[in-house]
Formats: C-alpha cells, sequence, structure tokens
C-alpha cells in the first residue's frame, strides 16, 4: 500500500477511526452527562474568534495558554485578524461577563469542543484536543472549589477513568507569604519562586528564601503533608487557605488519592488561592487542571470570581476498551422499517443491506433481523 504524500497530515494532528471516535464520543457523552446532571448548563462557543478580543482576555487573566501558540487569519470580510482558539476557559468568562452578564449567580456552565494549537507541548506532541469542562462563576469559596473537583472526578470516572487521584496547591502562596509573614522584596519574589518550582534547596536559600525551604517538604499524601504545610510558622496568614484545602479533601478523599504540592505553579498562572491536577491510572500526564480564578470584563469583583476545571480526553484513548462488539441487528433487503424503527427507539444499531451479497458478519453484526426478532450470530 502506497500513501500519497499530498494526503499526509501535520505534525501533532491525526484521524480519529471509527473505534477510537465511538470511545472518545462515548466519554465525552459520559462526563457532560454528569455535569449536566449537577445543574450545569452546556455552551458553545465559535471555534474562531477576534484576535483582539481572545488576546486580551487572555493577557488580563494571566492565562497560561497564551495568544503567540493560537493559529491566526485575516478574515476575508472584517479584514480583521482572527484566531482559532487554544483554550476554551477565556471563552466561558467572555460568555459570563456579556451574553449572560444579568444571568443569576452563581452561573454554572459547562463545555466541550476542540481546540489547536501551533505548537505542541514537551509531554504531548498533540496539537489538536478535546477539552471539555466546567465553570461555576460568582464564587471562589471553599463550598464552590469542593462542589467542582468533586465534579471533576465524578466526570472523569463517567469518561472511563480509573484509579483518579488530585494534587492540590496554593498557587499564591508565596505572594501570600511574601506580604508580612516571609517578607521578600518584589525582586526576590520571582526567584523564590523559580527555585520553588524546580525544588532547588540550594537555589531557595541563594535567593533569599532561606525561611520559605520547610515548604520543599510540604508535598505528598494529603495528611502527612497538610500537617507539614500546618507546622509552618506563617503568622496564621496560612490559616484560612489550610482549613480550606481540609475541607476540600474531606470531601473527595474517599472518591480518590489525595496529594498536596502547595508550591507548584506549573499550570496555573492565573489561578487565584487554590488550585488542582487531576491524574487517572495508566495516563501518562495530567488529565486536566482546575481551581479558582477572577474573568475579566466582569460588573463587580464578586460576578467575577469563578471556579472550574478543563479536562482533555484524548489521553484516555489507551485505557479505553476500543474493542467491544457494539450490539448490531442486520436488517435484510425487505425488512420491516416499522420494526427497525423500534429496536433503534429500544437502543439498538441497525444496519441495513443495500444488496443479496450484503454478509452482516462483515458489517460487524452481531445479530439479524429474523422474523421481527433480533437473532443471534453464531460465533
Amino acid at each position: 500500500m502506497t500513501t500519497n504524500t499530498n494526503d499526509l497530515l501535520p505534525v501533532g494532528l491525526s484521524d480519529r477511526l471509527p473505534r477510537e471516535a465511538a470511545a472518545l464520543t462515548h466519554a465525552m457523552r459520559g462526563a457532560l452527562s454528569v455535569m449536566d446532571s449537577h445543574g450545569y448548563d452546556r455552551v458553545r462557543p465559535p471555534l474562531i474568534e477576534f484576535e483582539t478580543s481572545m488576546a486580551e482576555r487572555m493577557a488580563k487573566s494571566g492565562d497560561g495558554v497564551q495568544p503567540r501558540r493560537m493559529f491566526r487569519f485575516v478574515d476575508p470580510v472584517s479584514l480583521r485578524t482572527m484566531a482559532l482558539r487554544s483554550d476554551m476557559t477565556v471563552q466561558i468568562g467572555r460568555i459570563a461577563a456579556t451574553s449572560m452578564a444579568a444571568a443569576p449567580r452563581p452561573l454554572r456552565l459547562c463545555y466541550a469542543g476542540e481546540v489547536a494549537t501551533i505548537t505542541s507541548d514537551q509531554l504531548d506532541p498533540a496539537r489538536q484536543r478535546l477539552q471539555l469542562g466546567a465553570e461555576l462563576i460568582g464564587s471562589d469559596s471553599v463550598a464552590a472549589a469542593g462542589e467542582v473537583v468533586a465534579l471533576a472526578i465524578e466526570s472523569l470516572e463517567a469518561a472511563g477513568a480509573t484509579g483518579i487521584s488530585v494534587d492540590f496547591t496554593l498557587p499564591d502562596l508565596v505572594d501570600t507569604l511574601a506580604e508580612k509573614a516571609l517578607p521578600l522584596s518584589v525582586d526576590q519574589i520571582a526567584s523564590v519562586r523559580r527555585e520553588l518550582d524546580t525544588k532547588d534547596a540550594g537555589g531557595l536559600k541563594q535567593a533569599g528564601g532561606e525561611a520559605y525551604l520547610p515548604l520543599l517538604y510540604a508535598t505528598g499524601p494529603f495528611e502527612v503533608a497538610i500537617e507539614r504545610l500546618a507546622a509552618i510558622d506563617a503568622g496564621g496568614a496560612l490559616a484560612s487557605r489550610i482549613e480550606g484545602l481540609r475541607t476540600i479533601a474531606a470531601r473527595v478523599c474517599d472518591k480518590a488519592r489525595v496529594t498536596l504540592d502547595p508550591t507548584e505553579r506549573h499550570g496555573f498562572e492565573y489561578q487565584s488561592w487554590f488550585g488542582f491536577t487531576i491524574y487517572a491510572e495508566g495516563v501518562r500526564g495530567a488529565m486536566g487542571r482546575g481551581g479558582t480564578y477572577s474573568i475579566s470584563g466582569a460588573t463587580s469583583a464578586q460576578d467575577g470570581a469563578a471556579t472550574g476545571f478543563s479536562l482533555y480526553i484524548d489521553r484516555l484513548l489507551d485505557t479505553l476498551d476500543k474493542n467491544s462488539t457494539r450490539k448490531a441487528v442486520f436488517l435484510a433487503l425487505e425488512h420491516d422499517a416499522k420494526v427497525a424503527a423500534q429496536l433503534r427507539s429500544d437502543g439498538w444499531r441497525t444496519i441495513a443491506a443495500l444488496s443479496e451479497n450484503d454478509d452482516p458478519e462483515q458489517l460487524e453484526c452481531t445479530h439479524i433481523l429474523s422474523a421481527n426478532t433480533p437473532e443471534k450470530l453464531p460465533g
């Protein structure tokens, strides 16, 4: 078999053939069904928008997905630069702050759709991914965070994930401590953050952050790590955050393994006091992230407070059952159309013959319609 080079796909893009597409669709529907059952209404923002709108909102929120990673082109109608979305969260923020600005808060929205980036990251070569998630807009409280983490876990389970674990972090931890409890100059803050990110004790001392060394050891299983964090003398600056983390962990500890890394900032550039990363057994890398943040353009700080998460379920494909056989009934040429319609209504998949030569086994049918009743094929 030869391949026409004109048919090759760009690096980082791939086709999802029937079994993979079916598995992903089933996973997406399962996750969205859970979100809907918890009162999250689905919205469908457009695939492309004006670049200035997306870039401004990313800049104002400090979004980790930078405008330079978006595909851009000139709209022949408006002659303005447009961009293909690389992240849907910023679009949900725009909807909440504009079209649904008058909607009662807290506002619960969910979404699912394809996103694309010009370049891939080091751990994931894909440049197009299926992103889905939920946003609770109008609250960044402990209760909101607890609801969102529990929803992320349940949604991922419904998508087919097993062995789920959640890692908590405090994105604004250094800023909080540097303000009074463990003072740092403006120049030192960035250096201390960097050394904490790399877990470099020597570098942390050199950066003037020796008082922050205990934070390097407040990591690991939640119950152990939270006690180490609580033991740090911060003059009460961390009391409310520690209490909040314990409350959230108590809500989800029976659903997933919970760990803590309070200084983790990768992927949390725009989160405020709370963030989390979610993982699944057998999946390389993170399945998604979430936390508390603020949307730009809201009428008030309270309306702009938000808590949410994003999942990338393509990464589940290797763990999902793509070889399961779906029940399918073969319909001969002269079948009863009403009976076939009733079978589909009852959840069957039907495949109709187009000629006398059609073979039900080759068409991957499990049953054949005989005397208006599905009869299982041998084998």
